[in-house]
């Protein structure tokens, strides 16, 4: 399968004027196992700009759907999916299974790439003593920061769509988002970029990204981002939105009503710099 899969759903329309600001939604989706719901959450959002991180093609547990374009046409949006895992267990050798990042936008989205980083965990590789059965997540592949230029009205917003690593430290997390943080400077200061998904750590406690110019587009770090998962457990803030460039962020918001993921979504707007 190609690494970059796109489509577009959403129809022409004449614009006269750029939109006075920027809806963005970011979520991890859980695969889509909701979709229903997923997707009238996000019909009620009416966002411009929407990053999806843990998005399923073609797994059997979300009944061999391409999760990002069955978003994009209900809602007619624009999508790109990128590739990250080939999943072993929800799929077959006839039917391989696959599992990524995907970026949704009403405006047209271009030049789309994948960051695969250097450093990744072996915990996902398949091993010859396990079954493959569905607590055993054996993959193909690595973890991904998704990159799109998306034109809003004759402007360019950069959108790194980001799912670090879960499964080991917070210094293979931060090497990973140093790779983004070297990728992001090609972009000279006057390019307003975006930096979002799951980060899997308490961003606040580094300067990785604010050392560089990024801002925090949601800045609660102390509610959680993920939903409680037992009676210790209160979930923790680890998806995250910064931006840097001529804009200013408002309306940061984390939707923690929302019970479509283990993930709650998080939104913010755009505005441009007076």
């Amino acid at each position: 399968m190609k690494e970059i899969v796109t489509g577009n759903y959403a129809p022409w329309r004449l614009v006269l004027w750029p939109p006075s600001s920027i809806r963005v939604v970011d979520w991890n989706i859980d695969r889509g196992l909701q979709l229903p719901a997923i997707v009238d959450f996000l019909a009620r959002t009416n966002a411009d700009i929407v990053l999806l991180q843990e998005v399923d093609f073609n797994a059997r547990r979300t009944q061999h759907l391409n999760i990002a374009q069955e978003i994009a046409r209900q809602l007619q949006l624009n999508y790109v999916f990128g590739l990250e895992f080939q999943e072993l267990t929800p799929g077959s050798k006839s039917m391989p299974a696959y599992h990524g990042q995907a970026t949704l936008s009403r405006w047209p989205i271009s030049n789309p790439r994948l960051i695969r980083f250097r450093k990744q965990s072996n915990f996902w590789q398949p091993h010859w003593f396990l079954p493959r059965i569905e607590p055993f997540q054996e993959r193909l592949g690595g973890r991904i920061a998704l990159i799109v230029d998306v034109d809003v009205a004759g402007n360019k917003i950069v959108s790194y769509n980001l799912h670090l690593e879960s499964r080991d430290s917070d210094d293979l997390r931060l090497s990973q988002i140093d790779e983004v943080r070297r990728d992001a400077a090609s972009y000279g200061s006057q390019s307003v970029v975006i930096v979002a998904g799951d980060f899997n750590l308490d961003v606040s406690k580094y300067d990785s990204l604010s050392s560089v110019g990024f801002r925090k587009a949601v800045p609660a770090e102390r509610t959680p981002t993920t939903t409680r998962r037992g009676l210790f457990d209160a979930g923790r803030h680890i998806d995250w939105a910064f931006v840097r460039g001529p804009v200013h962020t408002d309306n940061g918001r984390i939707h923690n009503s929302v019970t479509a993921s283990d993930h709650y979504p998080i939104s913010f707007s755009l505005r441009k710099s007076a």
